[in-house]
């Protein structure tokens, strides 16, 4: 059906691509298992979230799964300091990760906001 706009689709999926590069990296450096583990499962769960809502059958399931995308959003934004914090990672290869983590909070916010709102004047 293709809910969303496919360059958001793509951008995604590279979005996860680089989340499970970061948990690669991590788990290199012989790093917390659980903190690999919960990096690539929050991560991979943002690119398999947005490619469920971008076939939803319903405009209700839509939000639910862009829902659960800004919650894992919300969870790697935690991941990201975390790293930092330990110095497993230096903060200047996470920047432009964080950032793109928080454009897209930003984005799928919108467009939830926007379809609820639809949602309401439609009734």
């Amino acid at each position: 059906m293709g809910r969303l706009p496919p360059e958001l689709v793509d951008r995604i999926e590279a979005f996860s691509h680089r989340t499970a590069d970061l948990a690669d990296a991590v788990e290199a450096l012989g790093k917390s298992r659980r903190a690999v583990d919960q990096i690539y499962g929050a991560g991979t769960s943002v690119g398999a979230n947005a490619a469920e809502a971008d076939e939803a059958m319903s405009r209700k399931d839509f939000c639910k799964c862009l829902s659960i995308v800004l919650k894992e959003l919300a969870e790697l934004r935690y991941w990201f300091r975390f790293v930092i914090h330990r110095k497993w990672i230096d903060e200047s290869r996470i920047a432009g990760l964080a950032s793109e983590s928080s454009e897209l909070r930003k984005i799928i916010g919108a467009i939830i906001h926007r379809t609820r709102r639809n949602d309401l004047s439609a009734t």
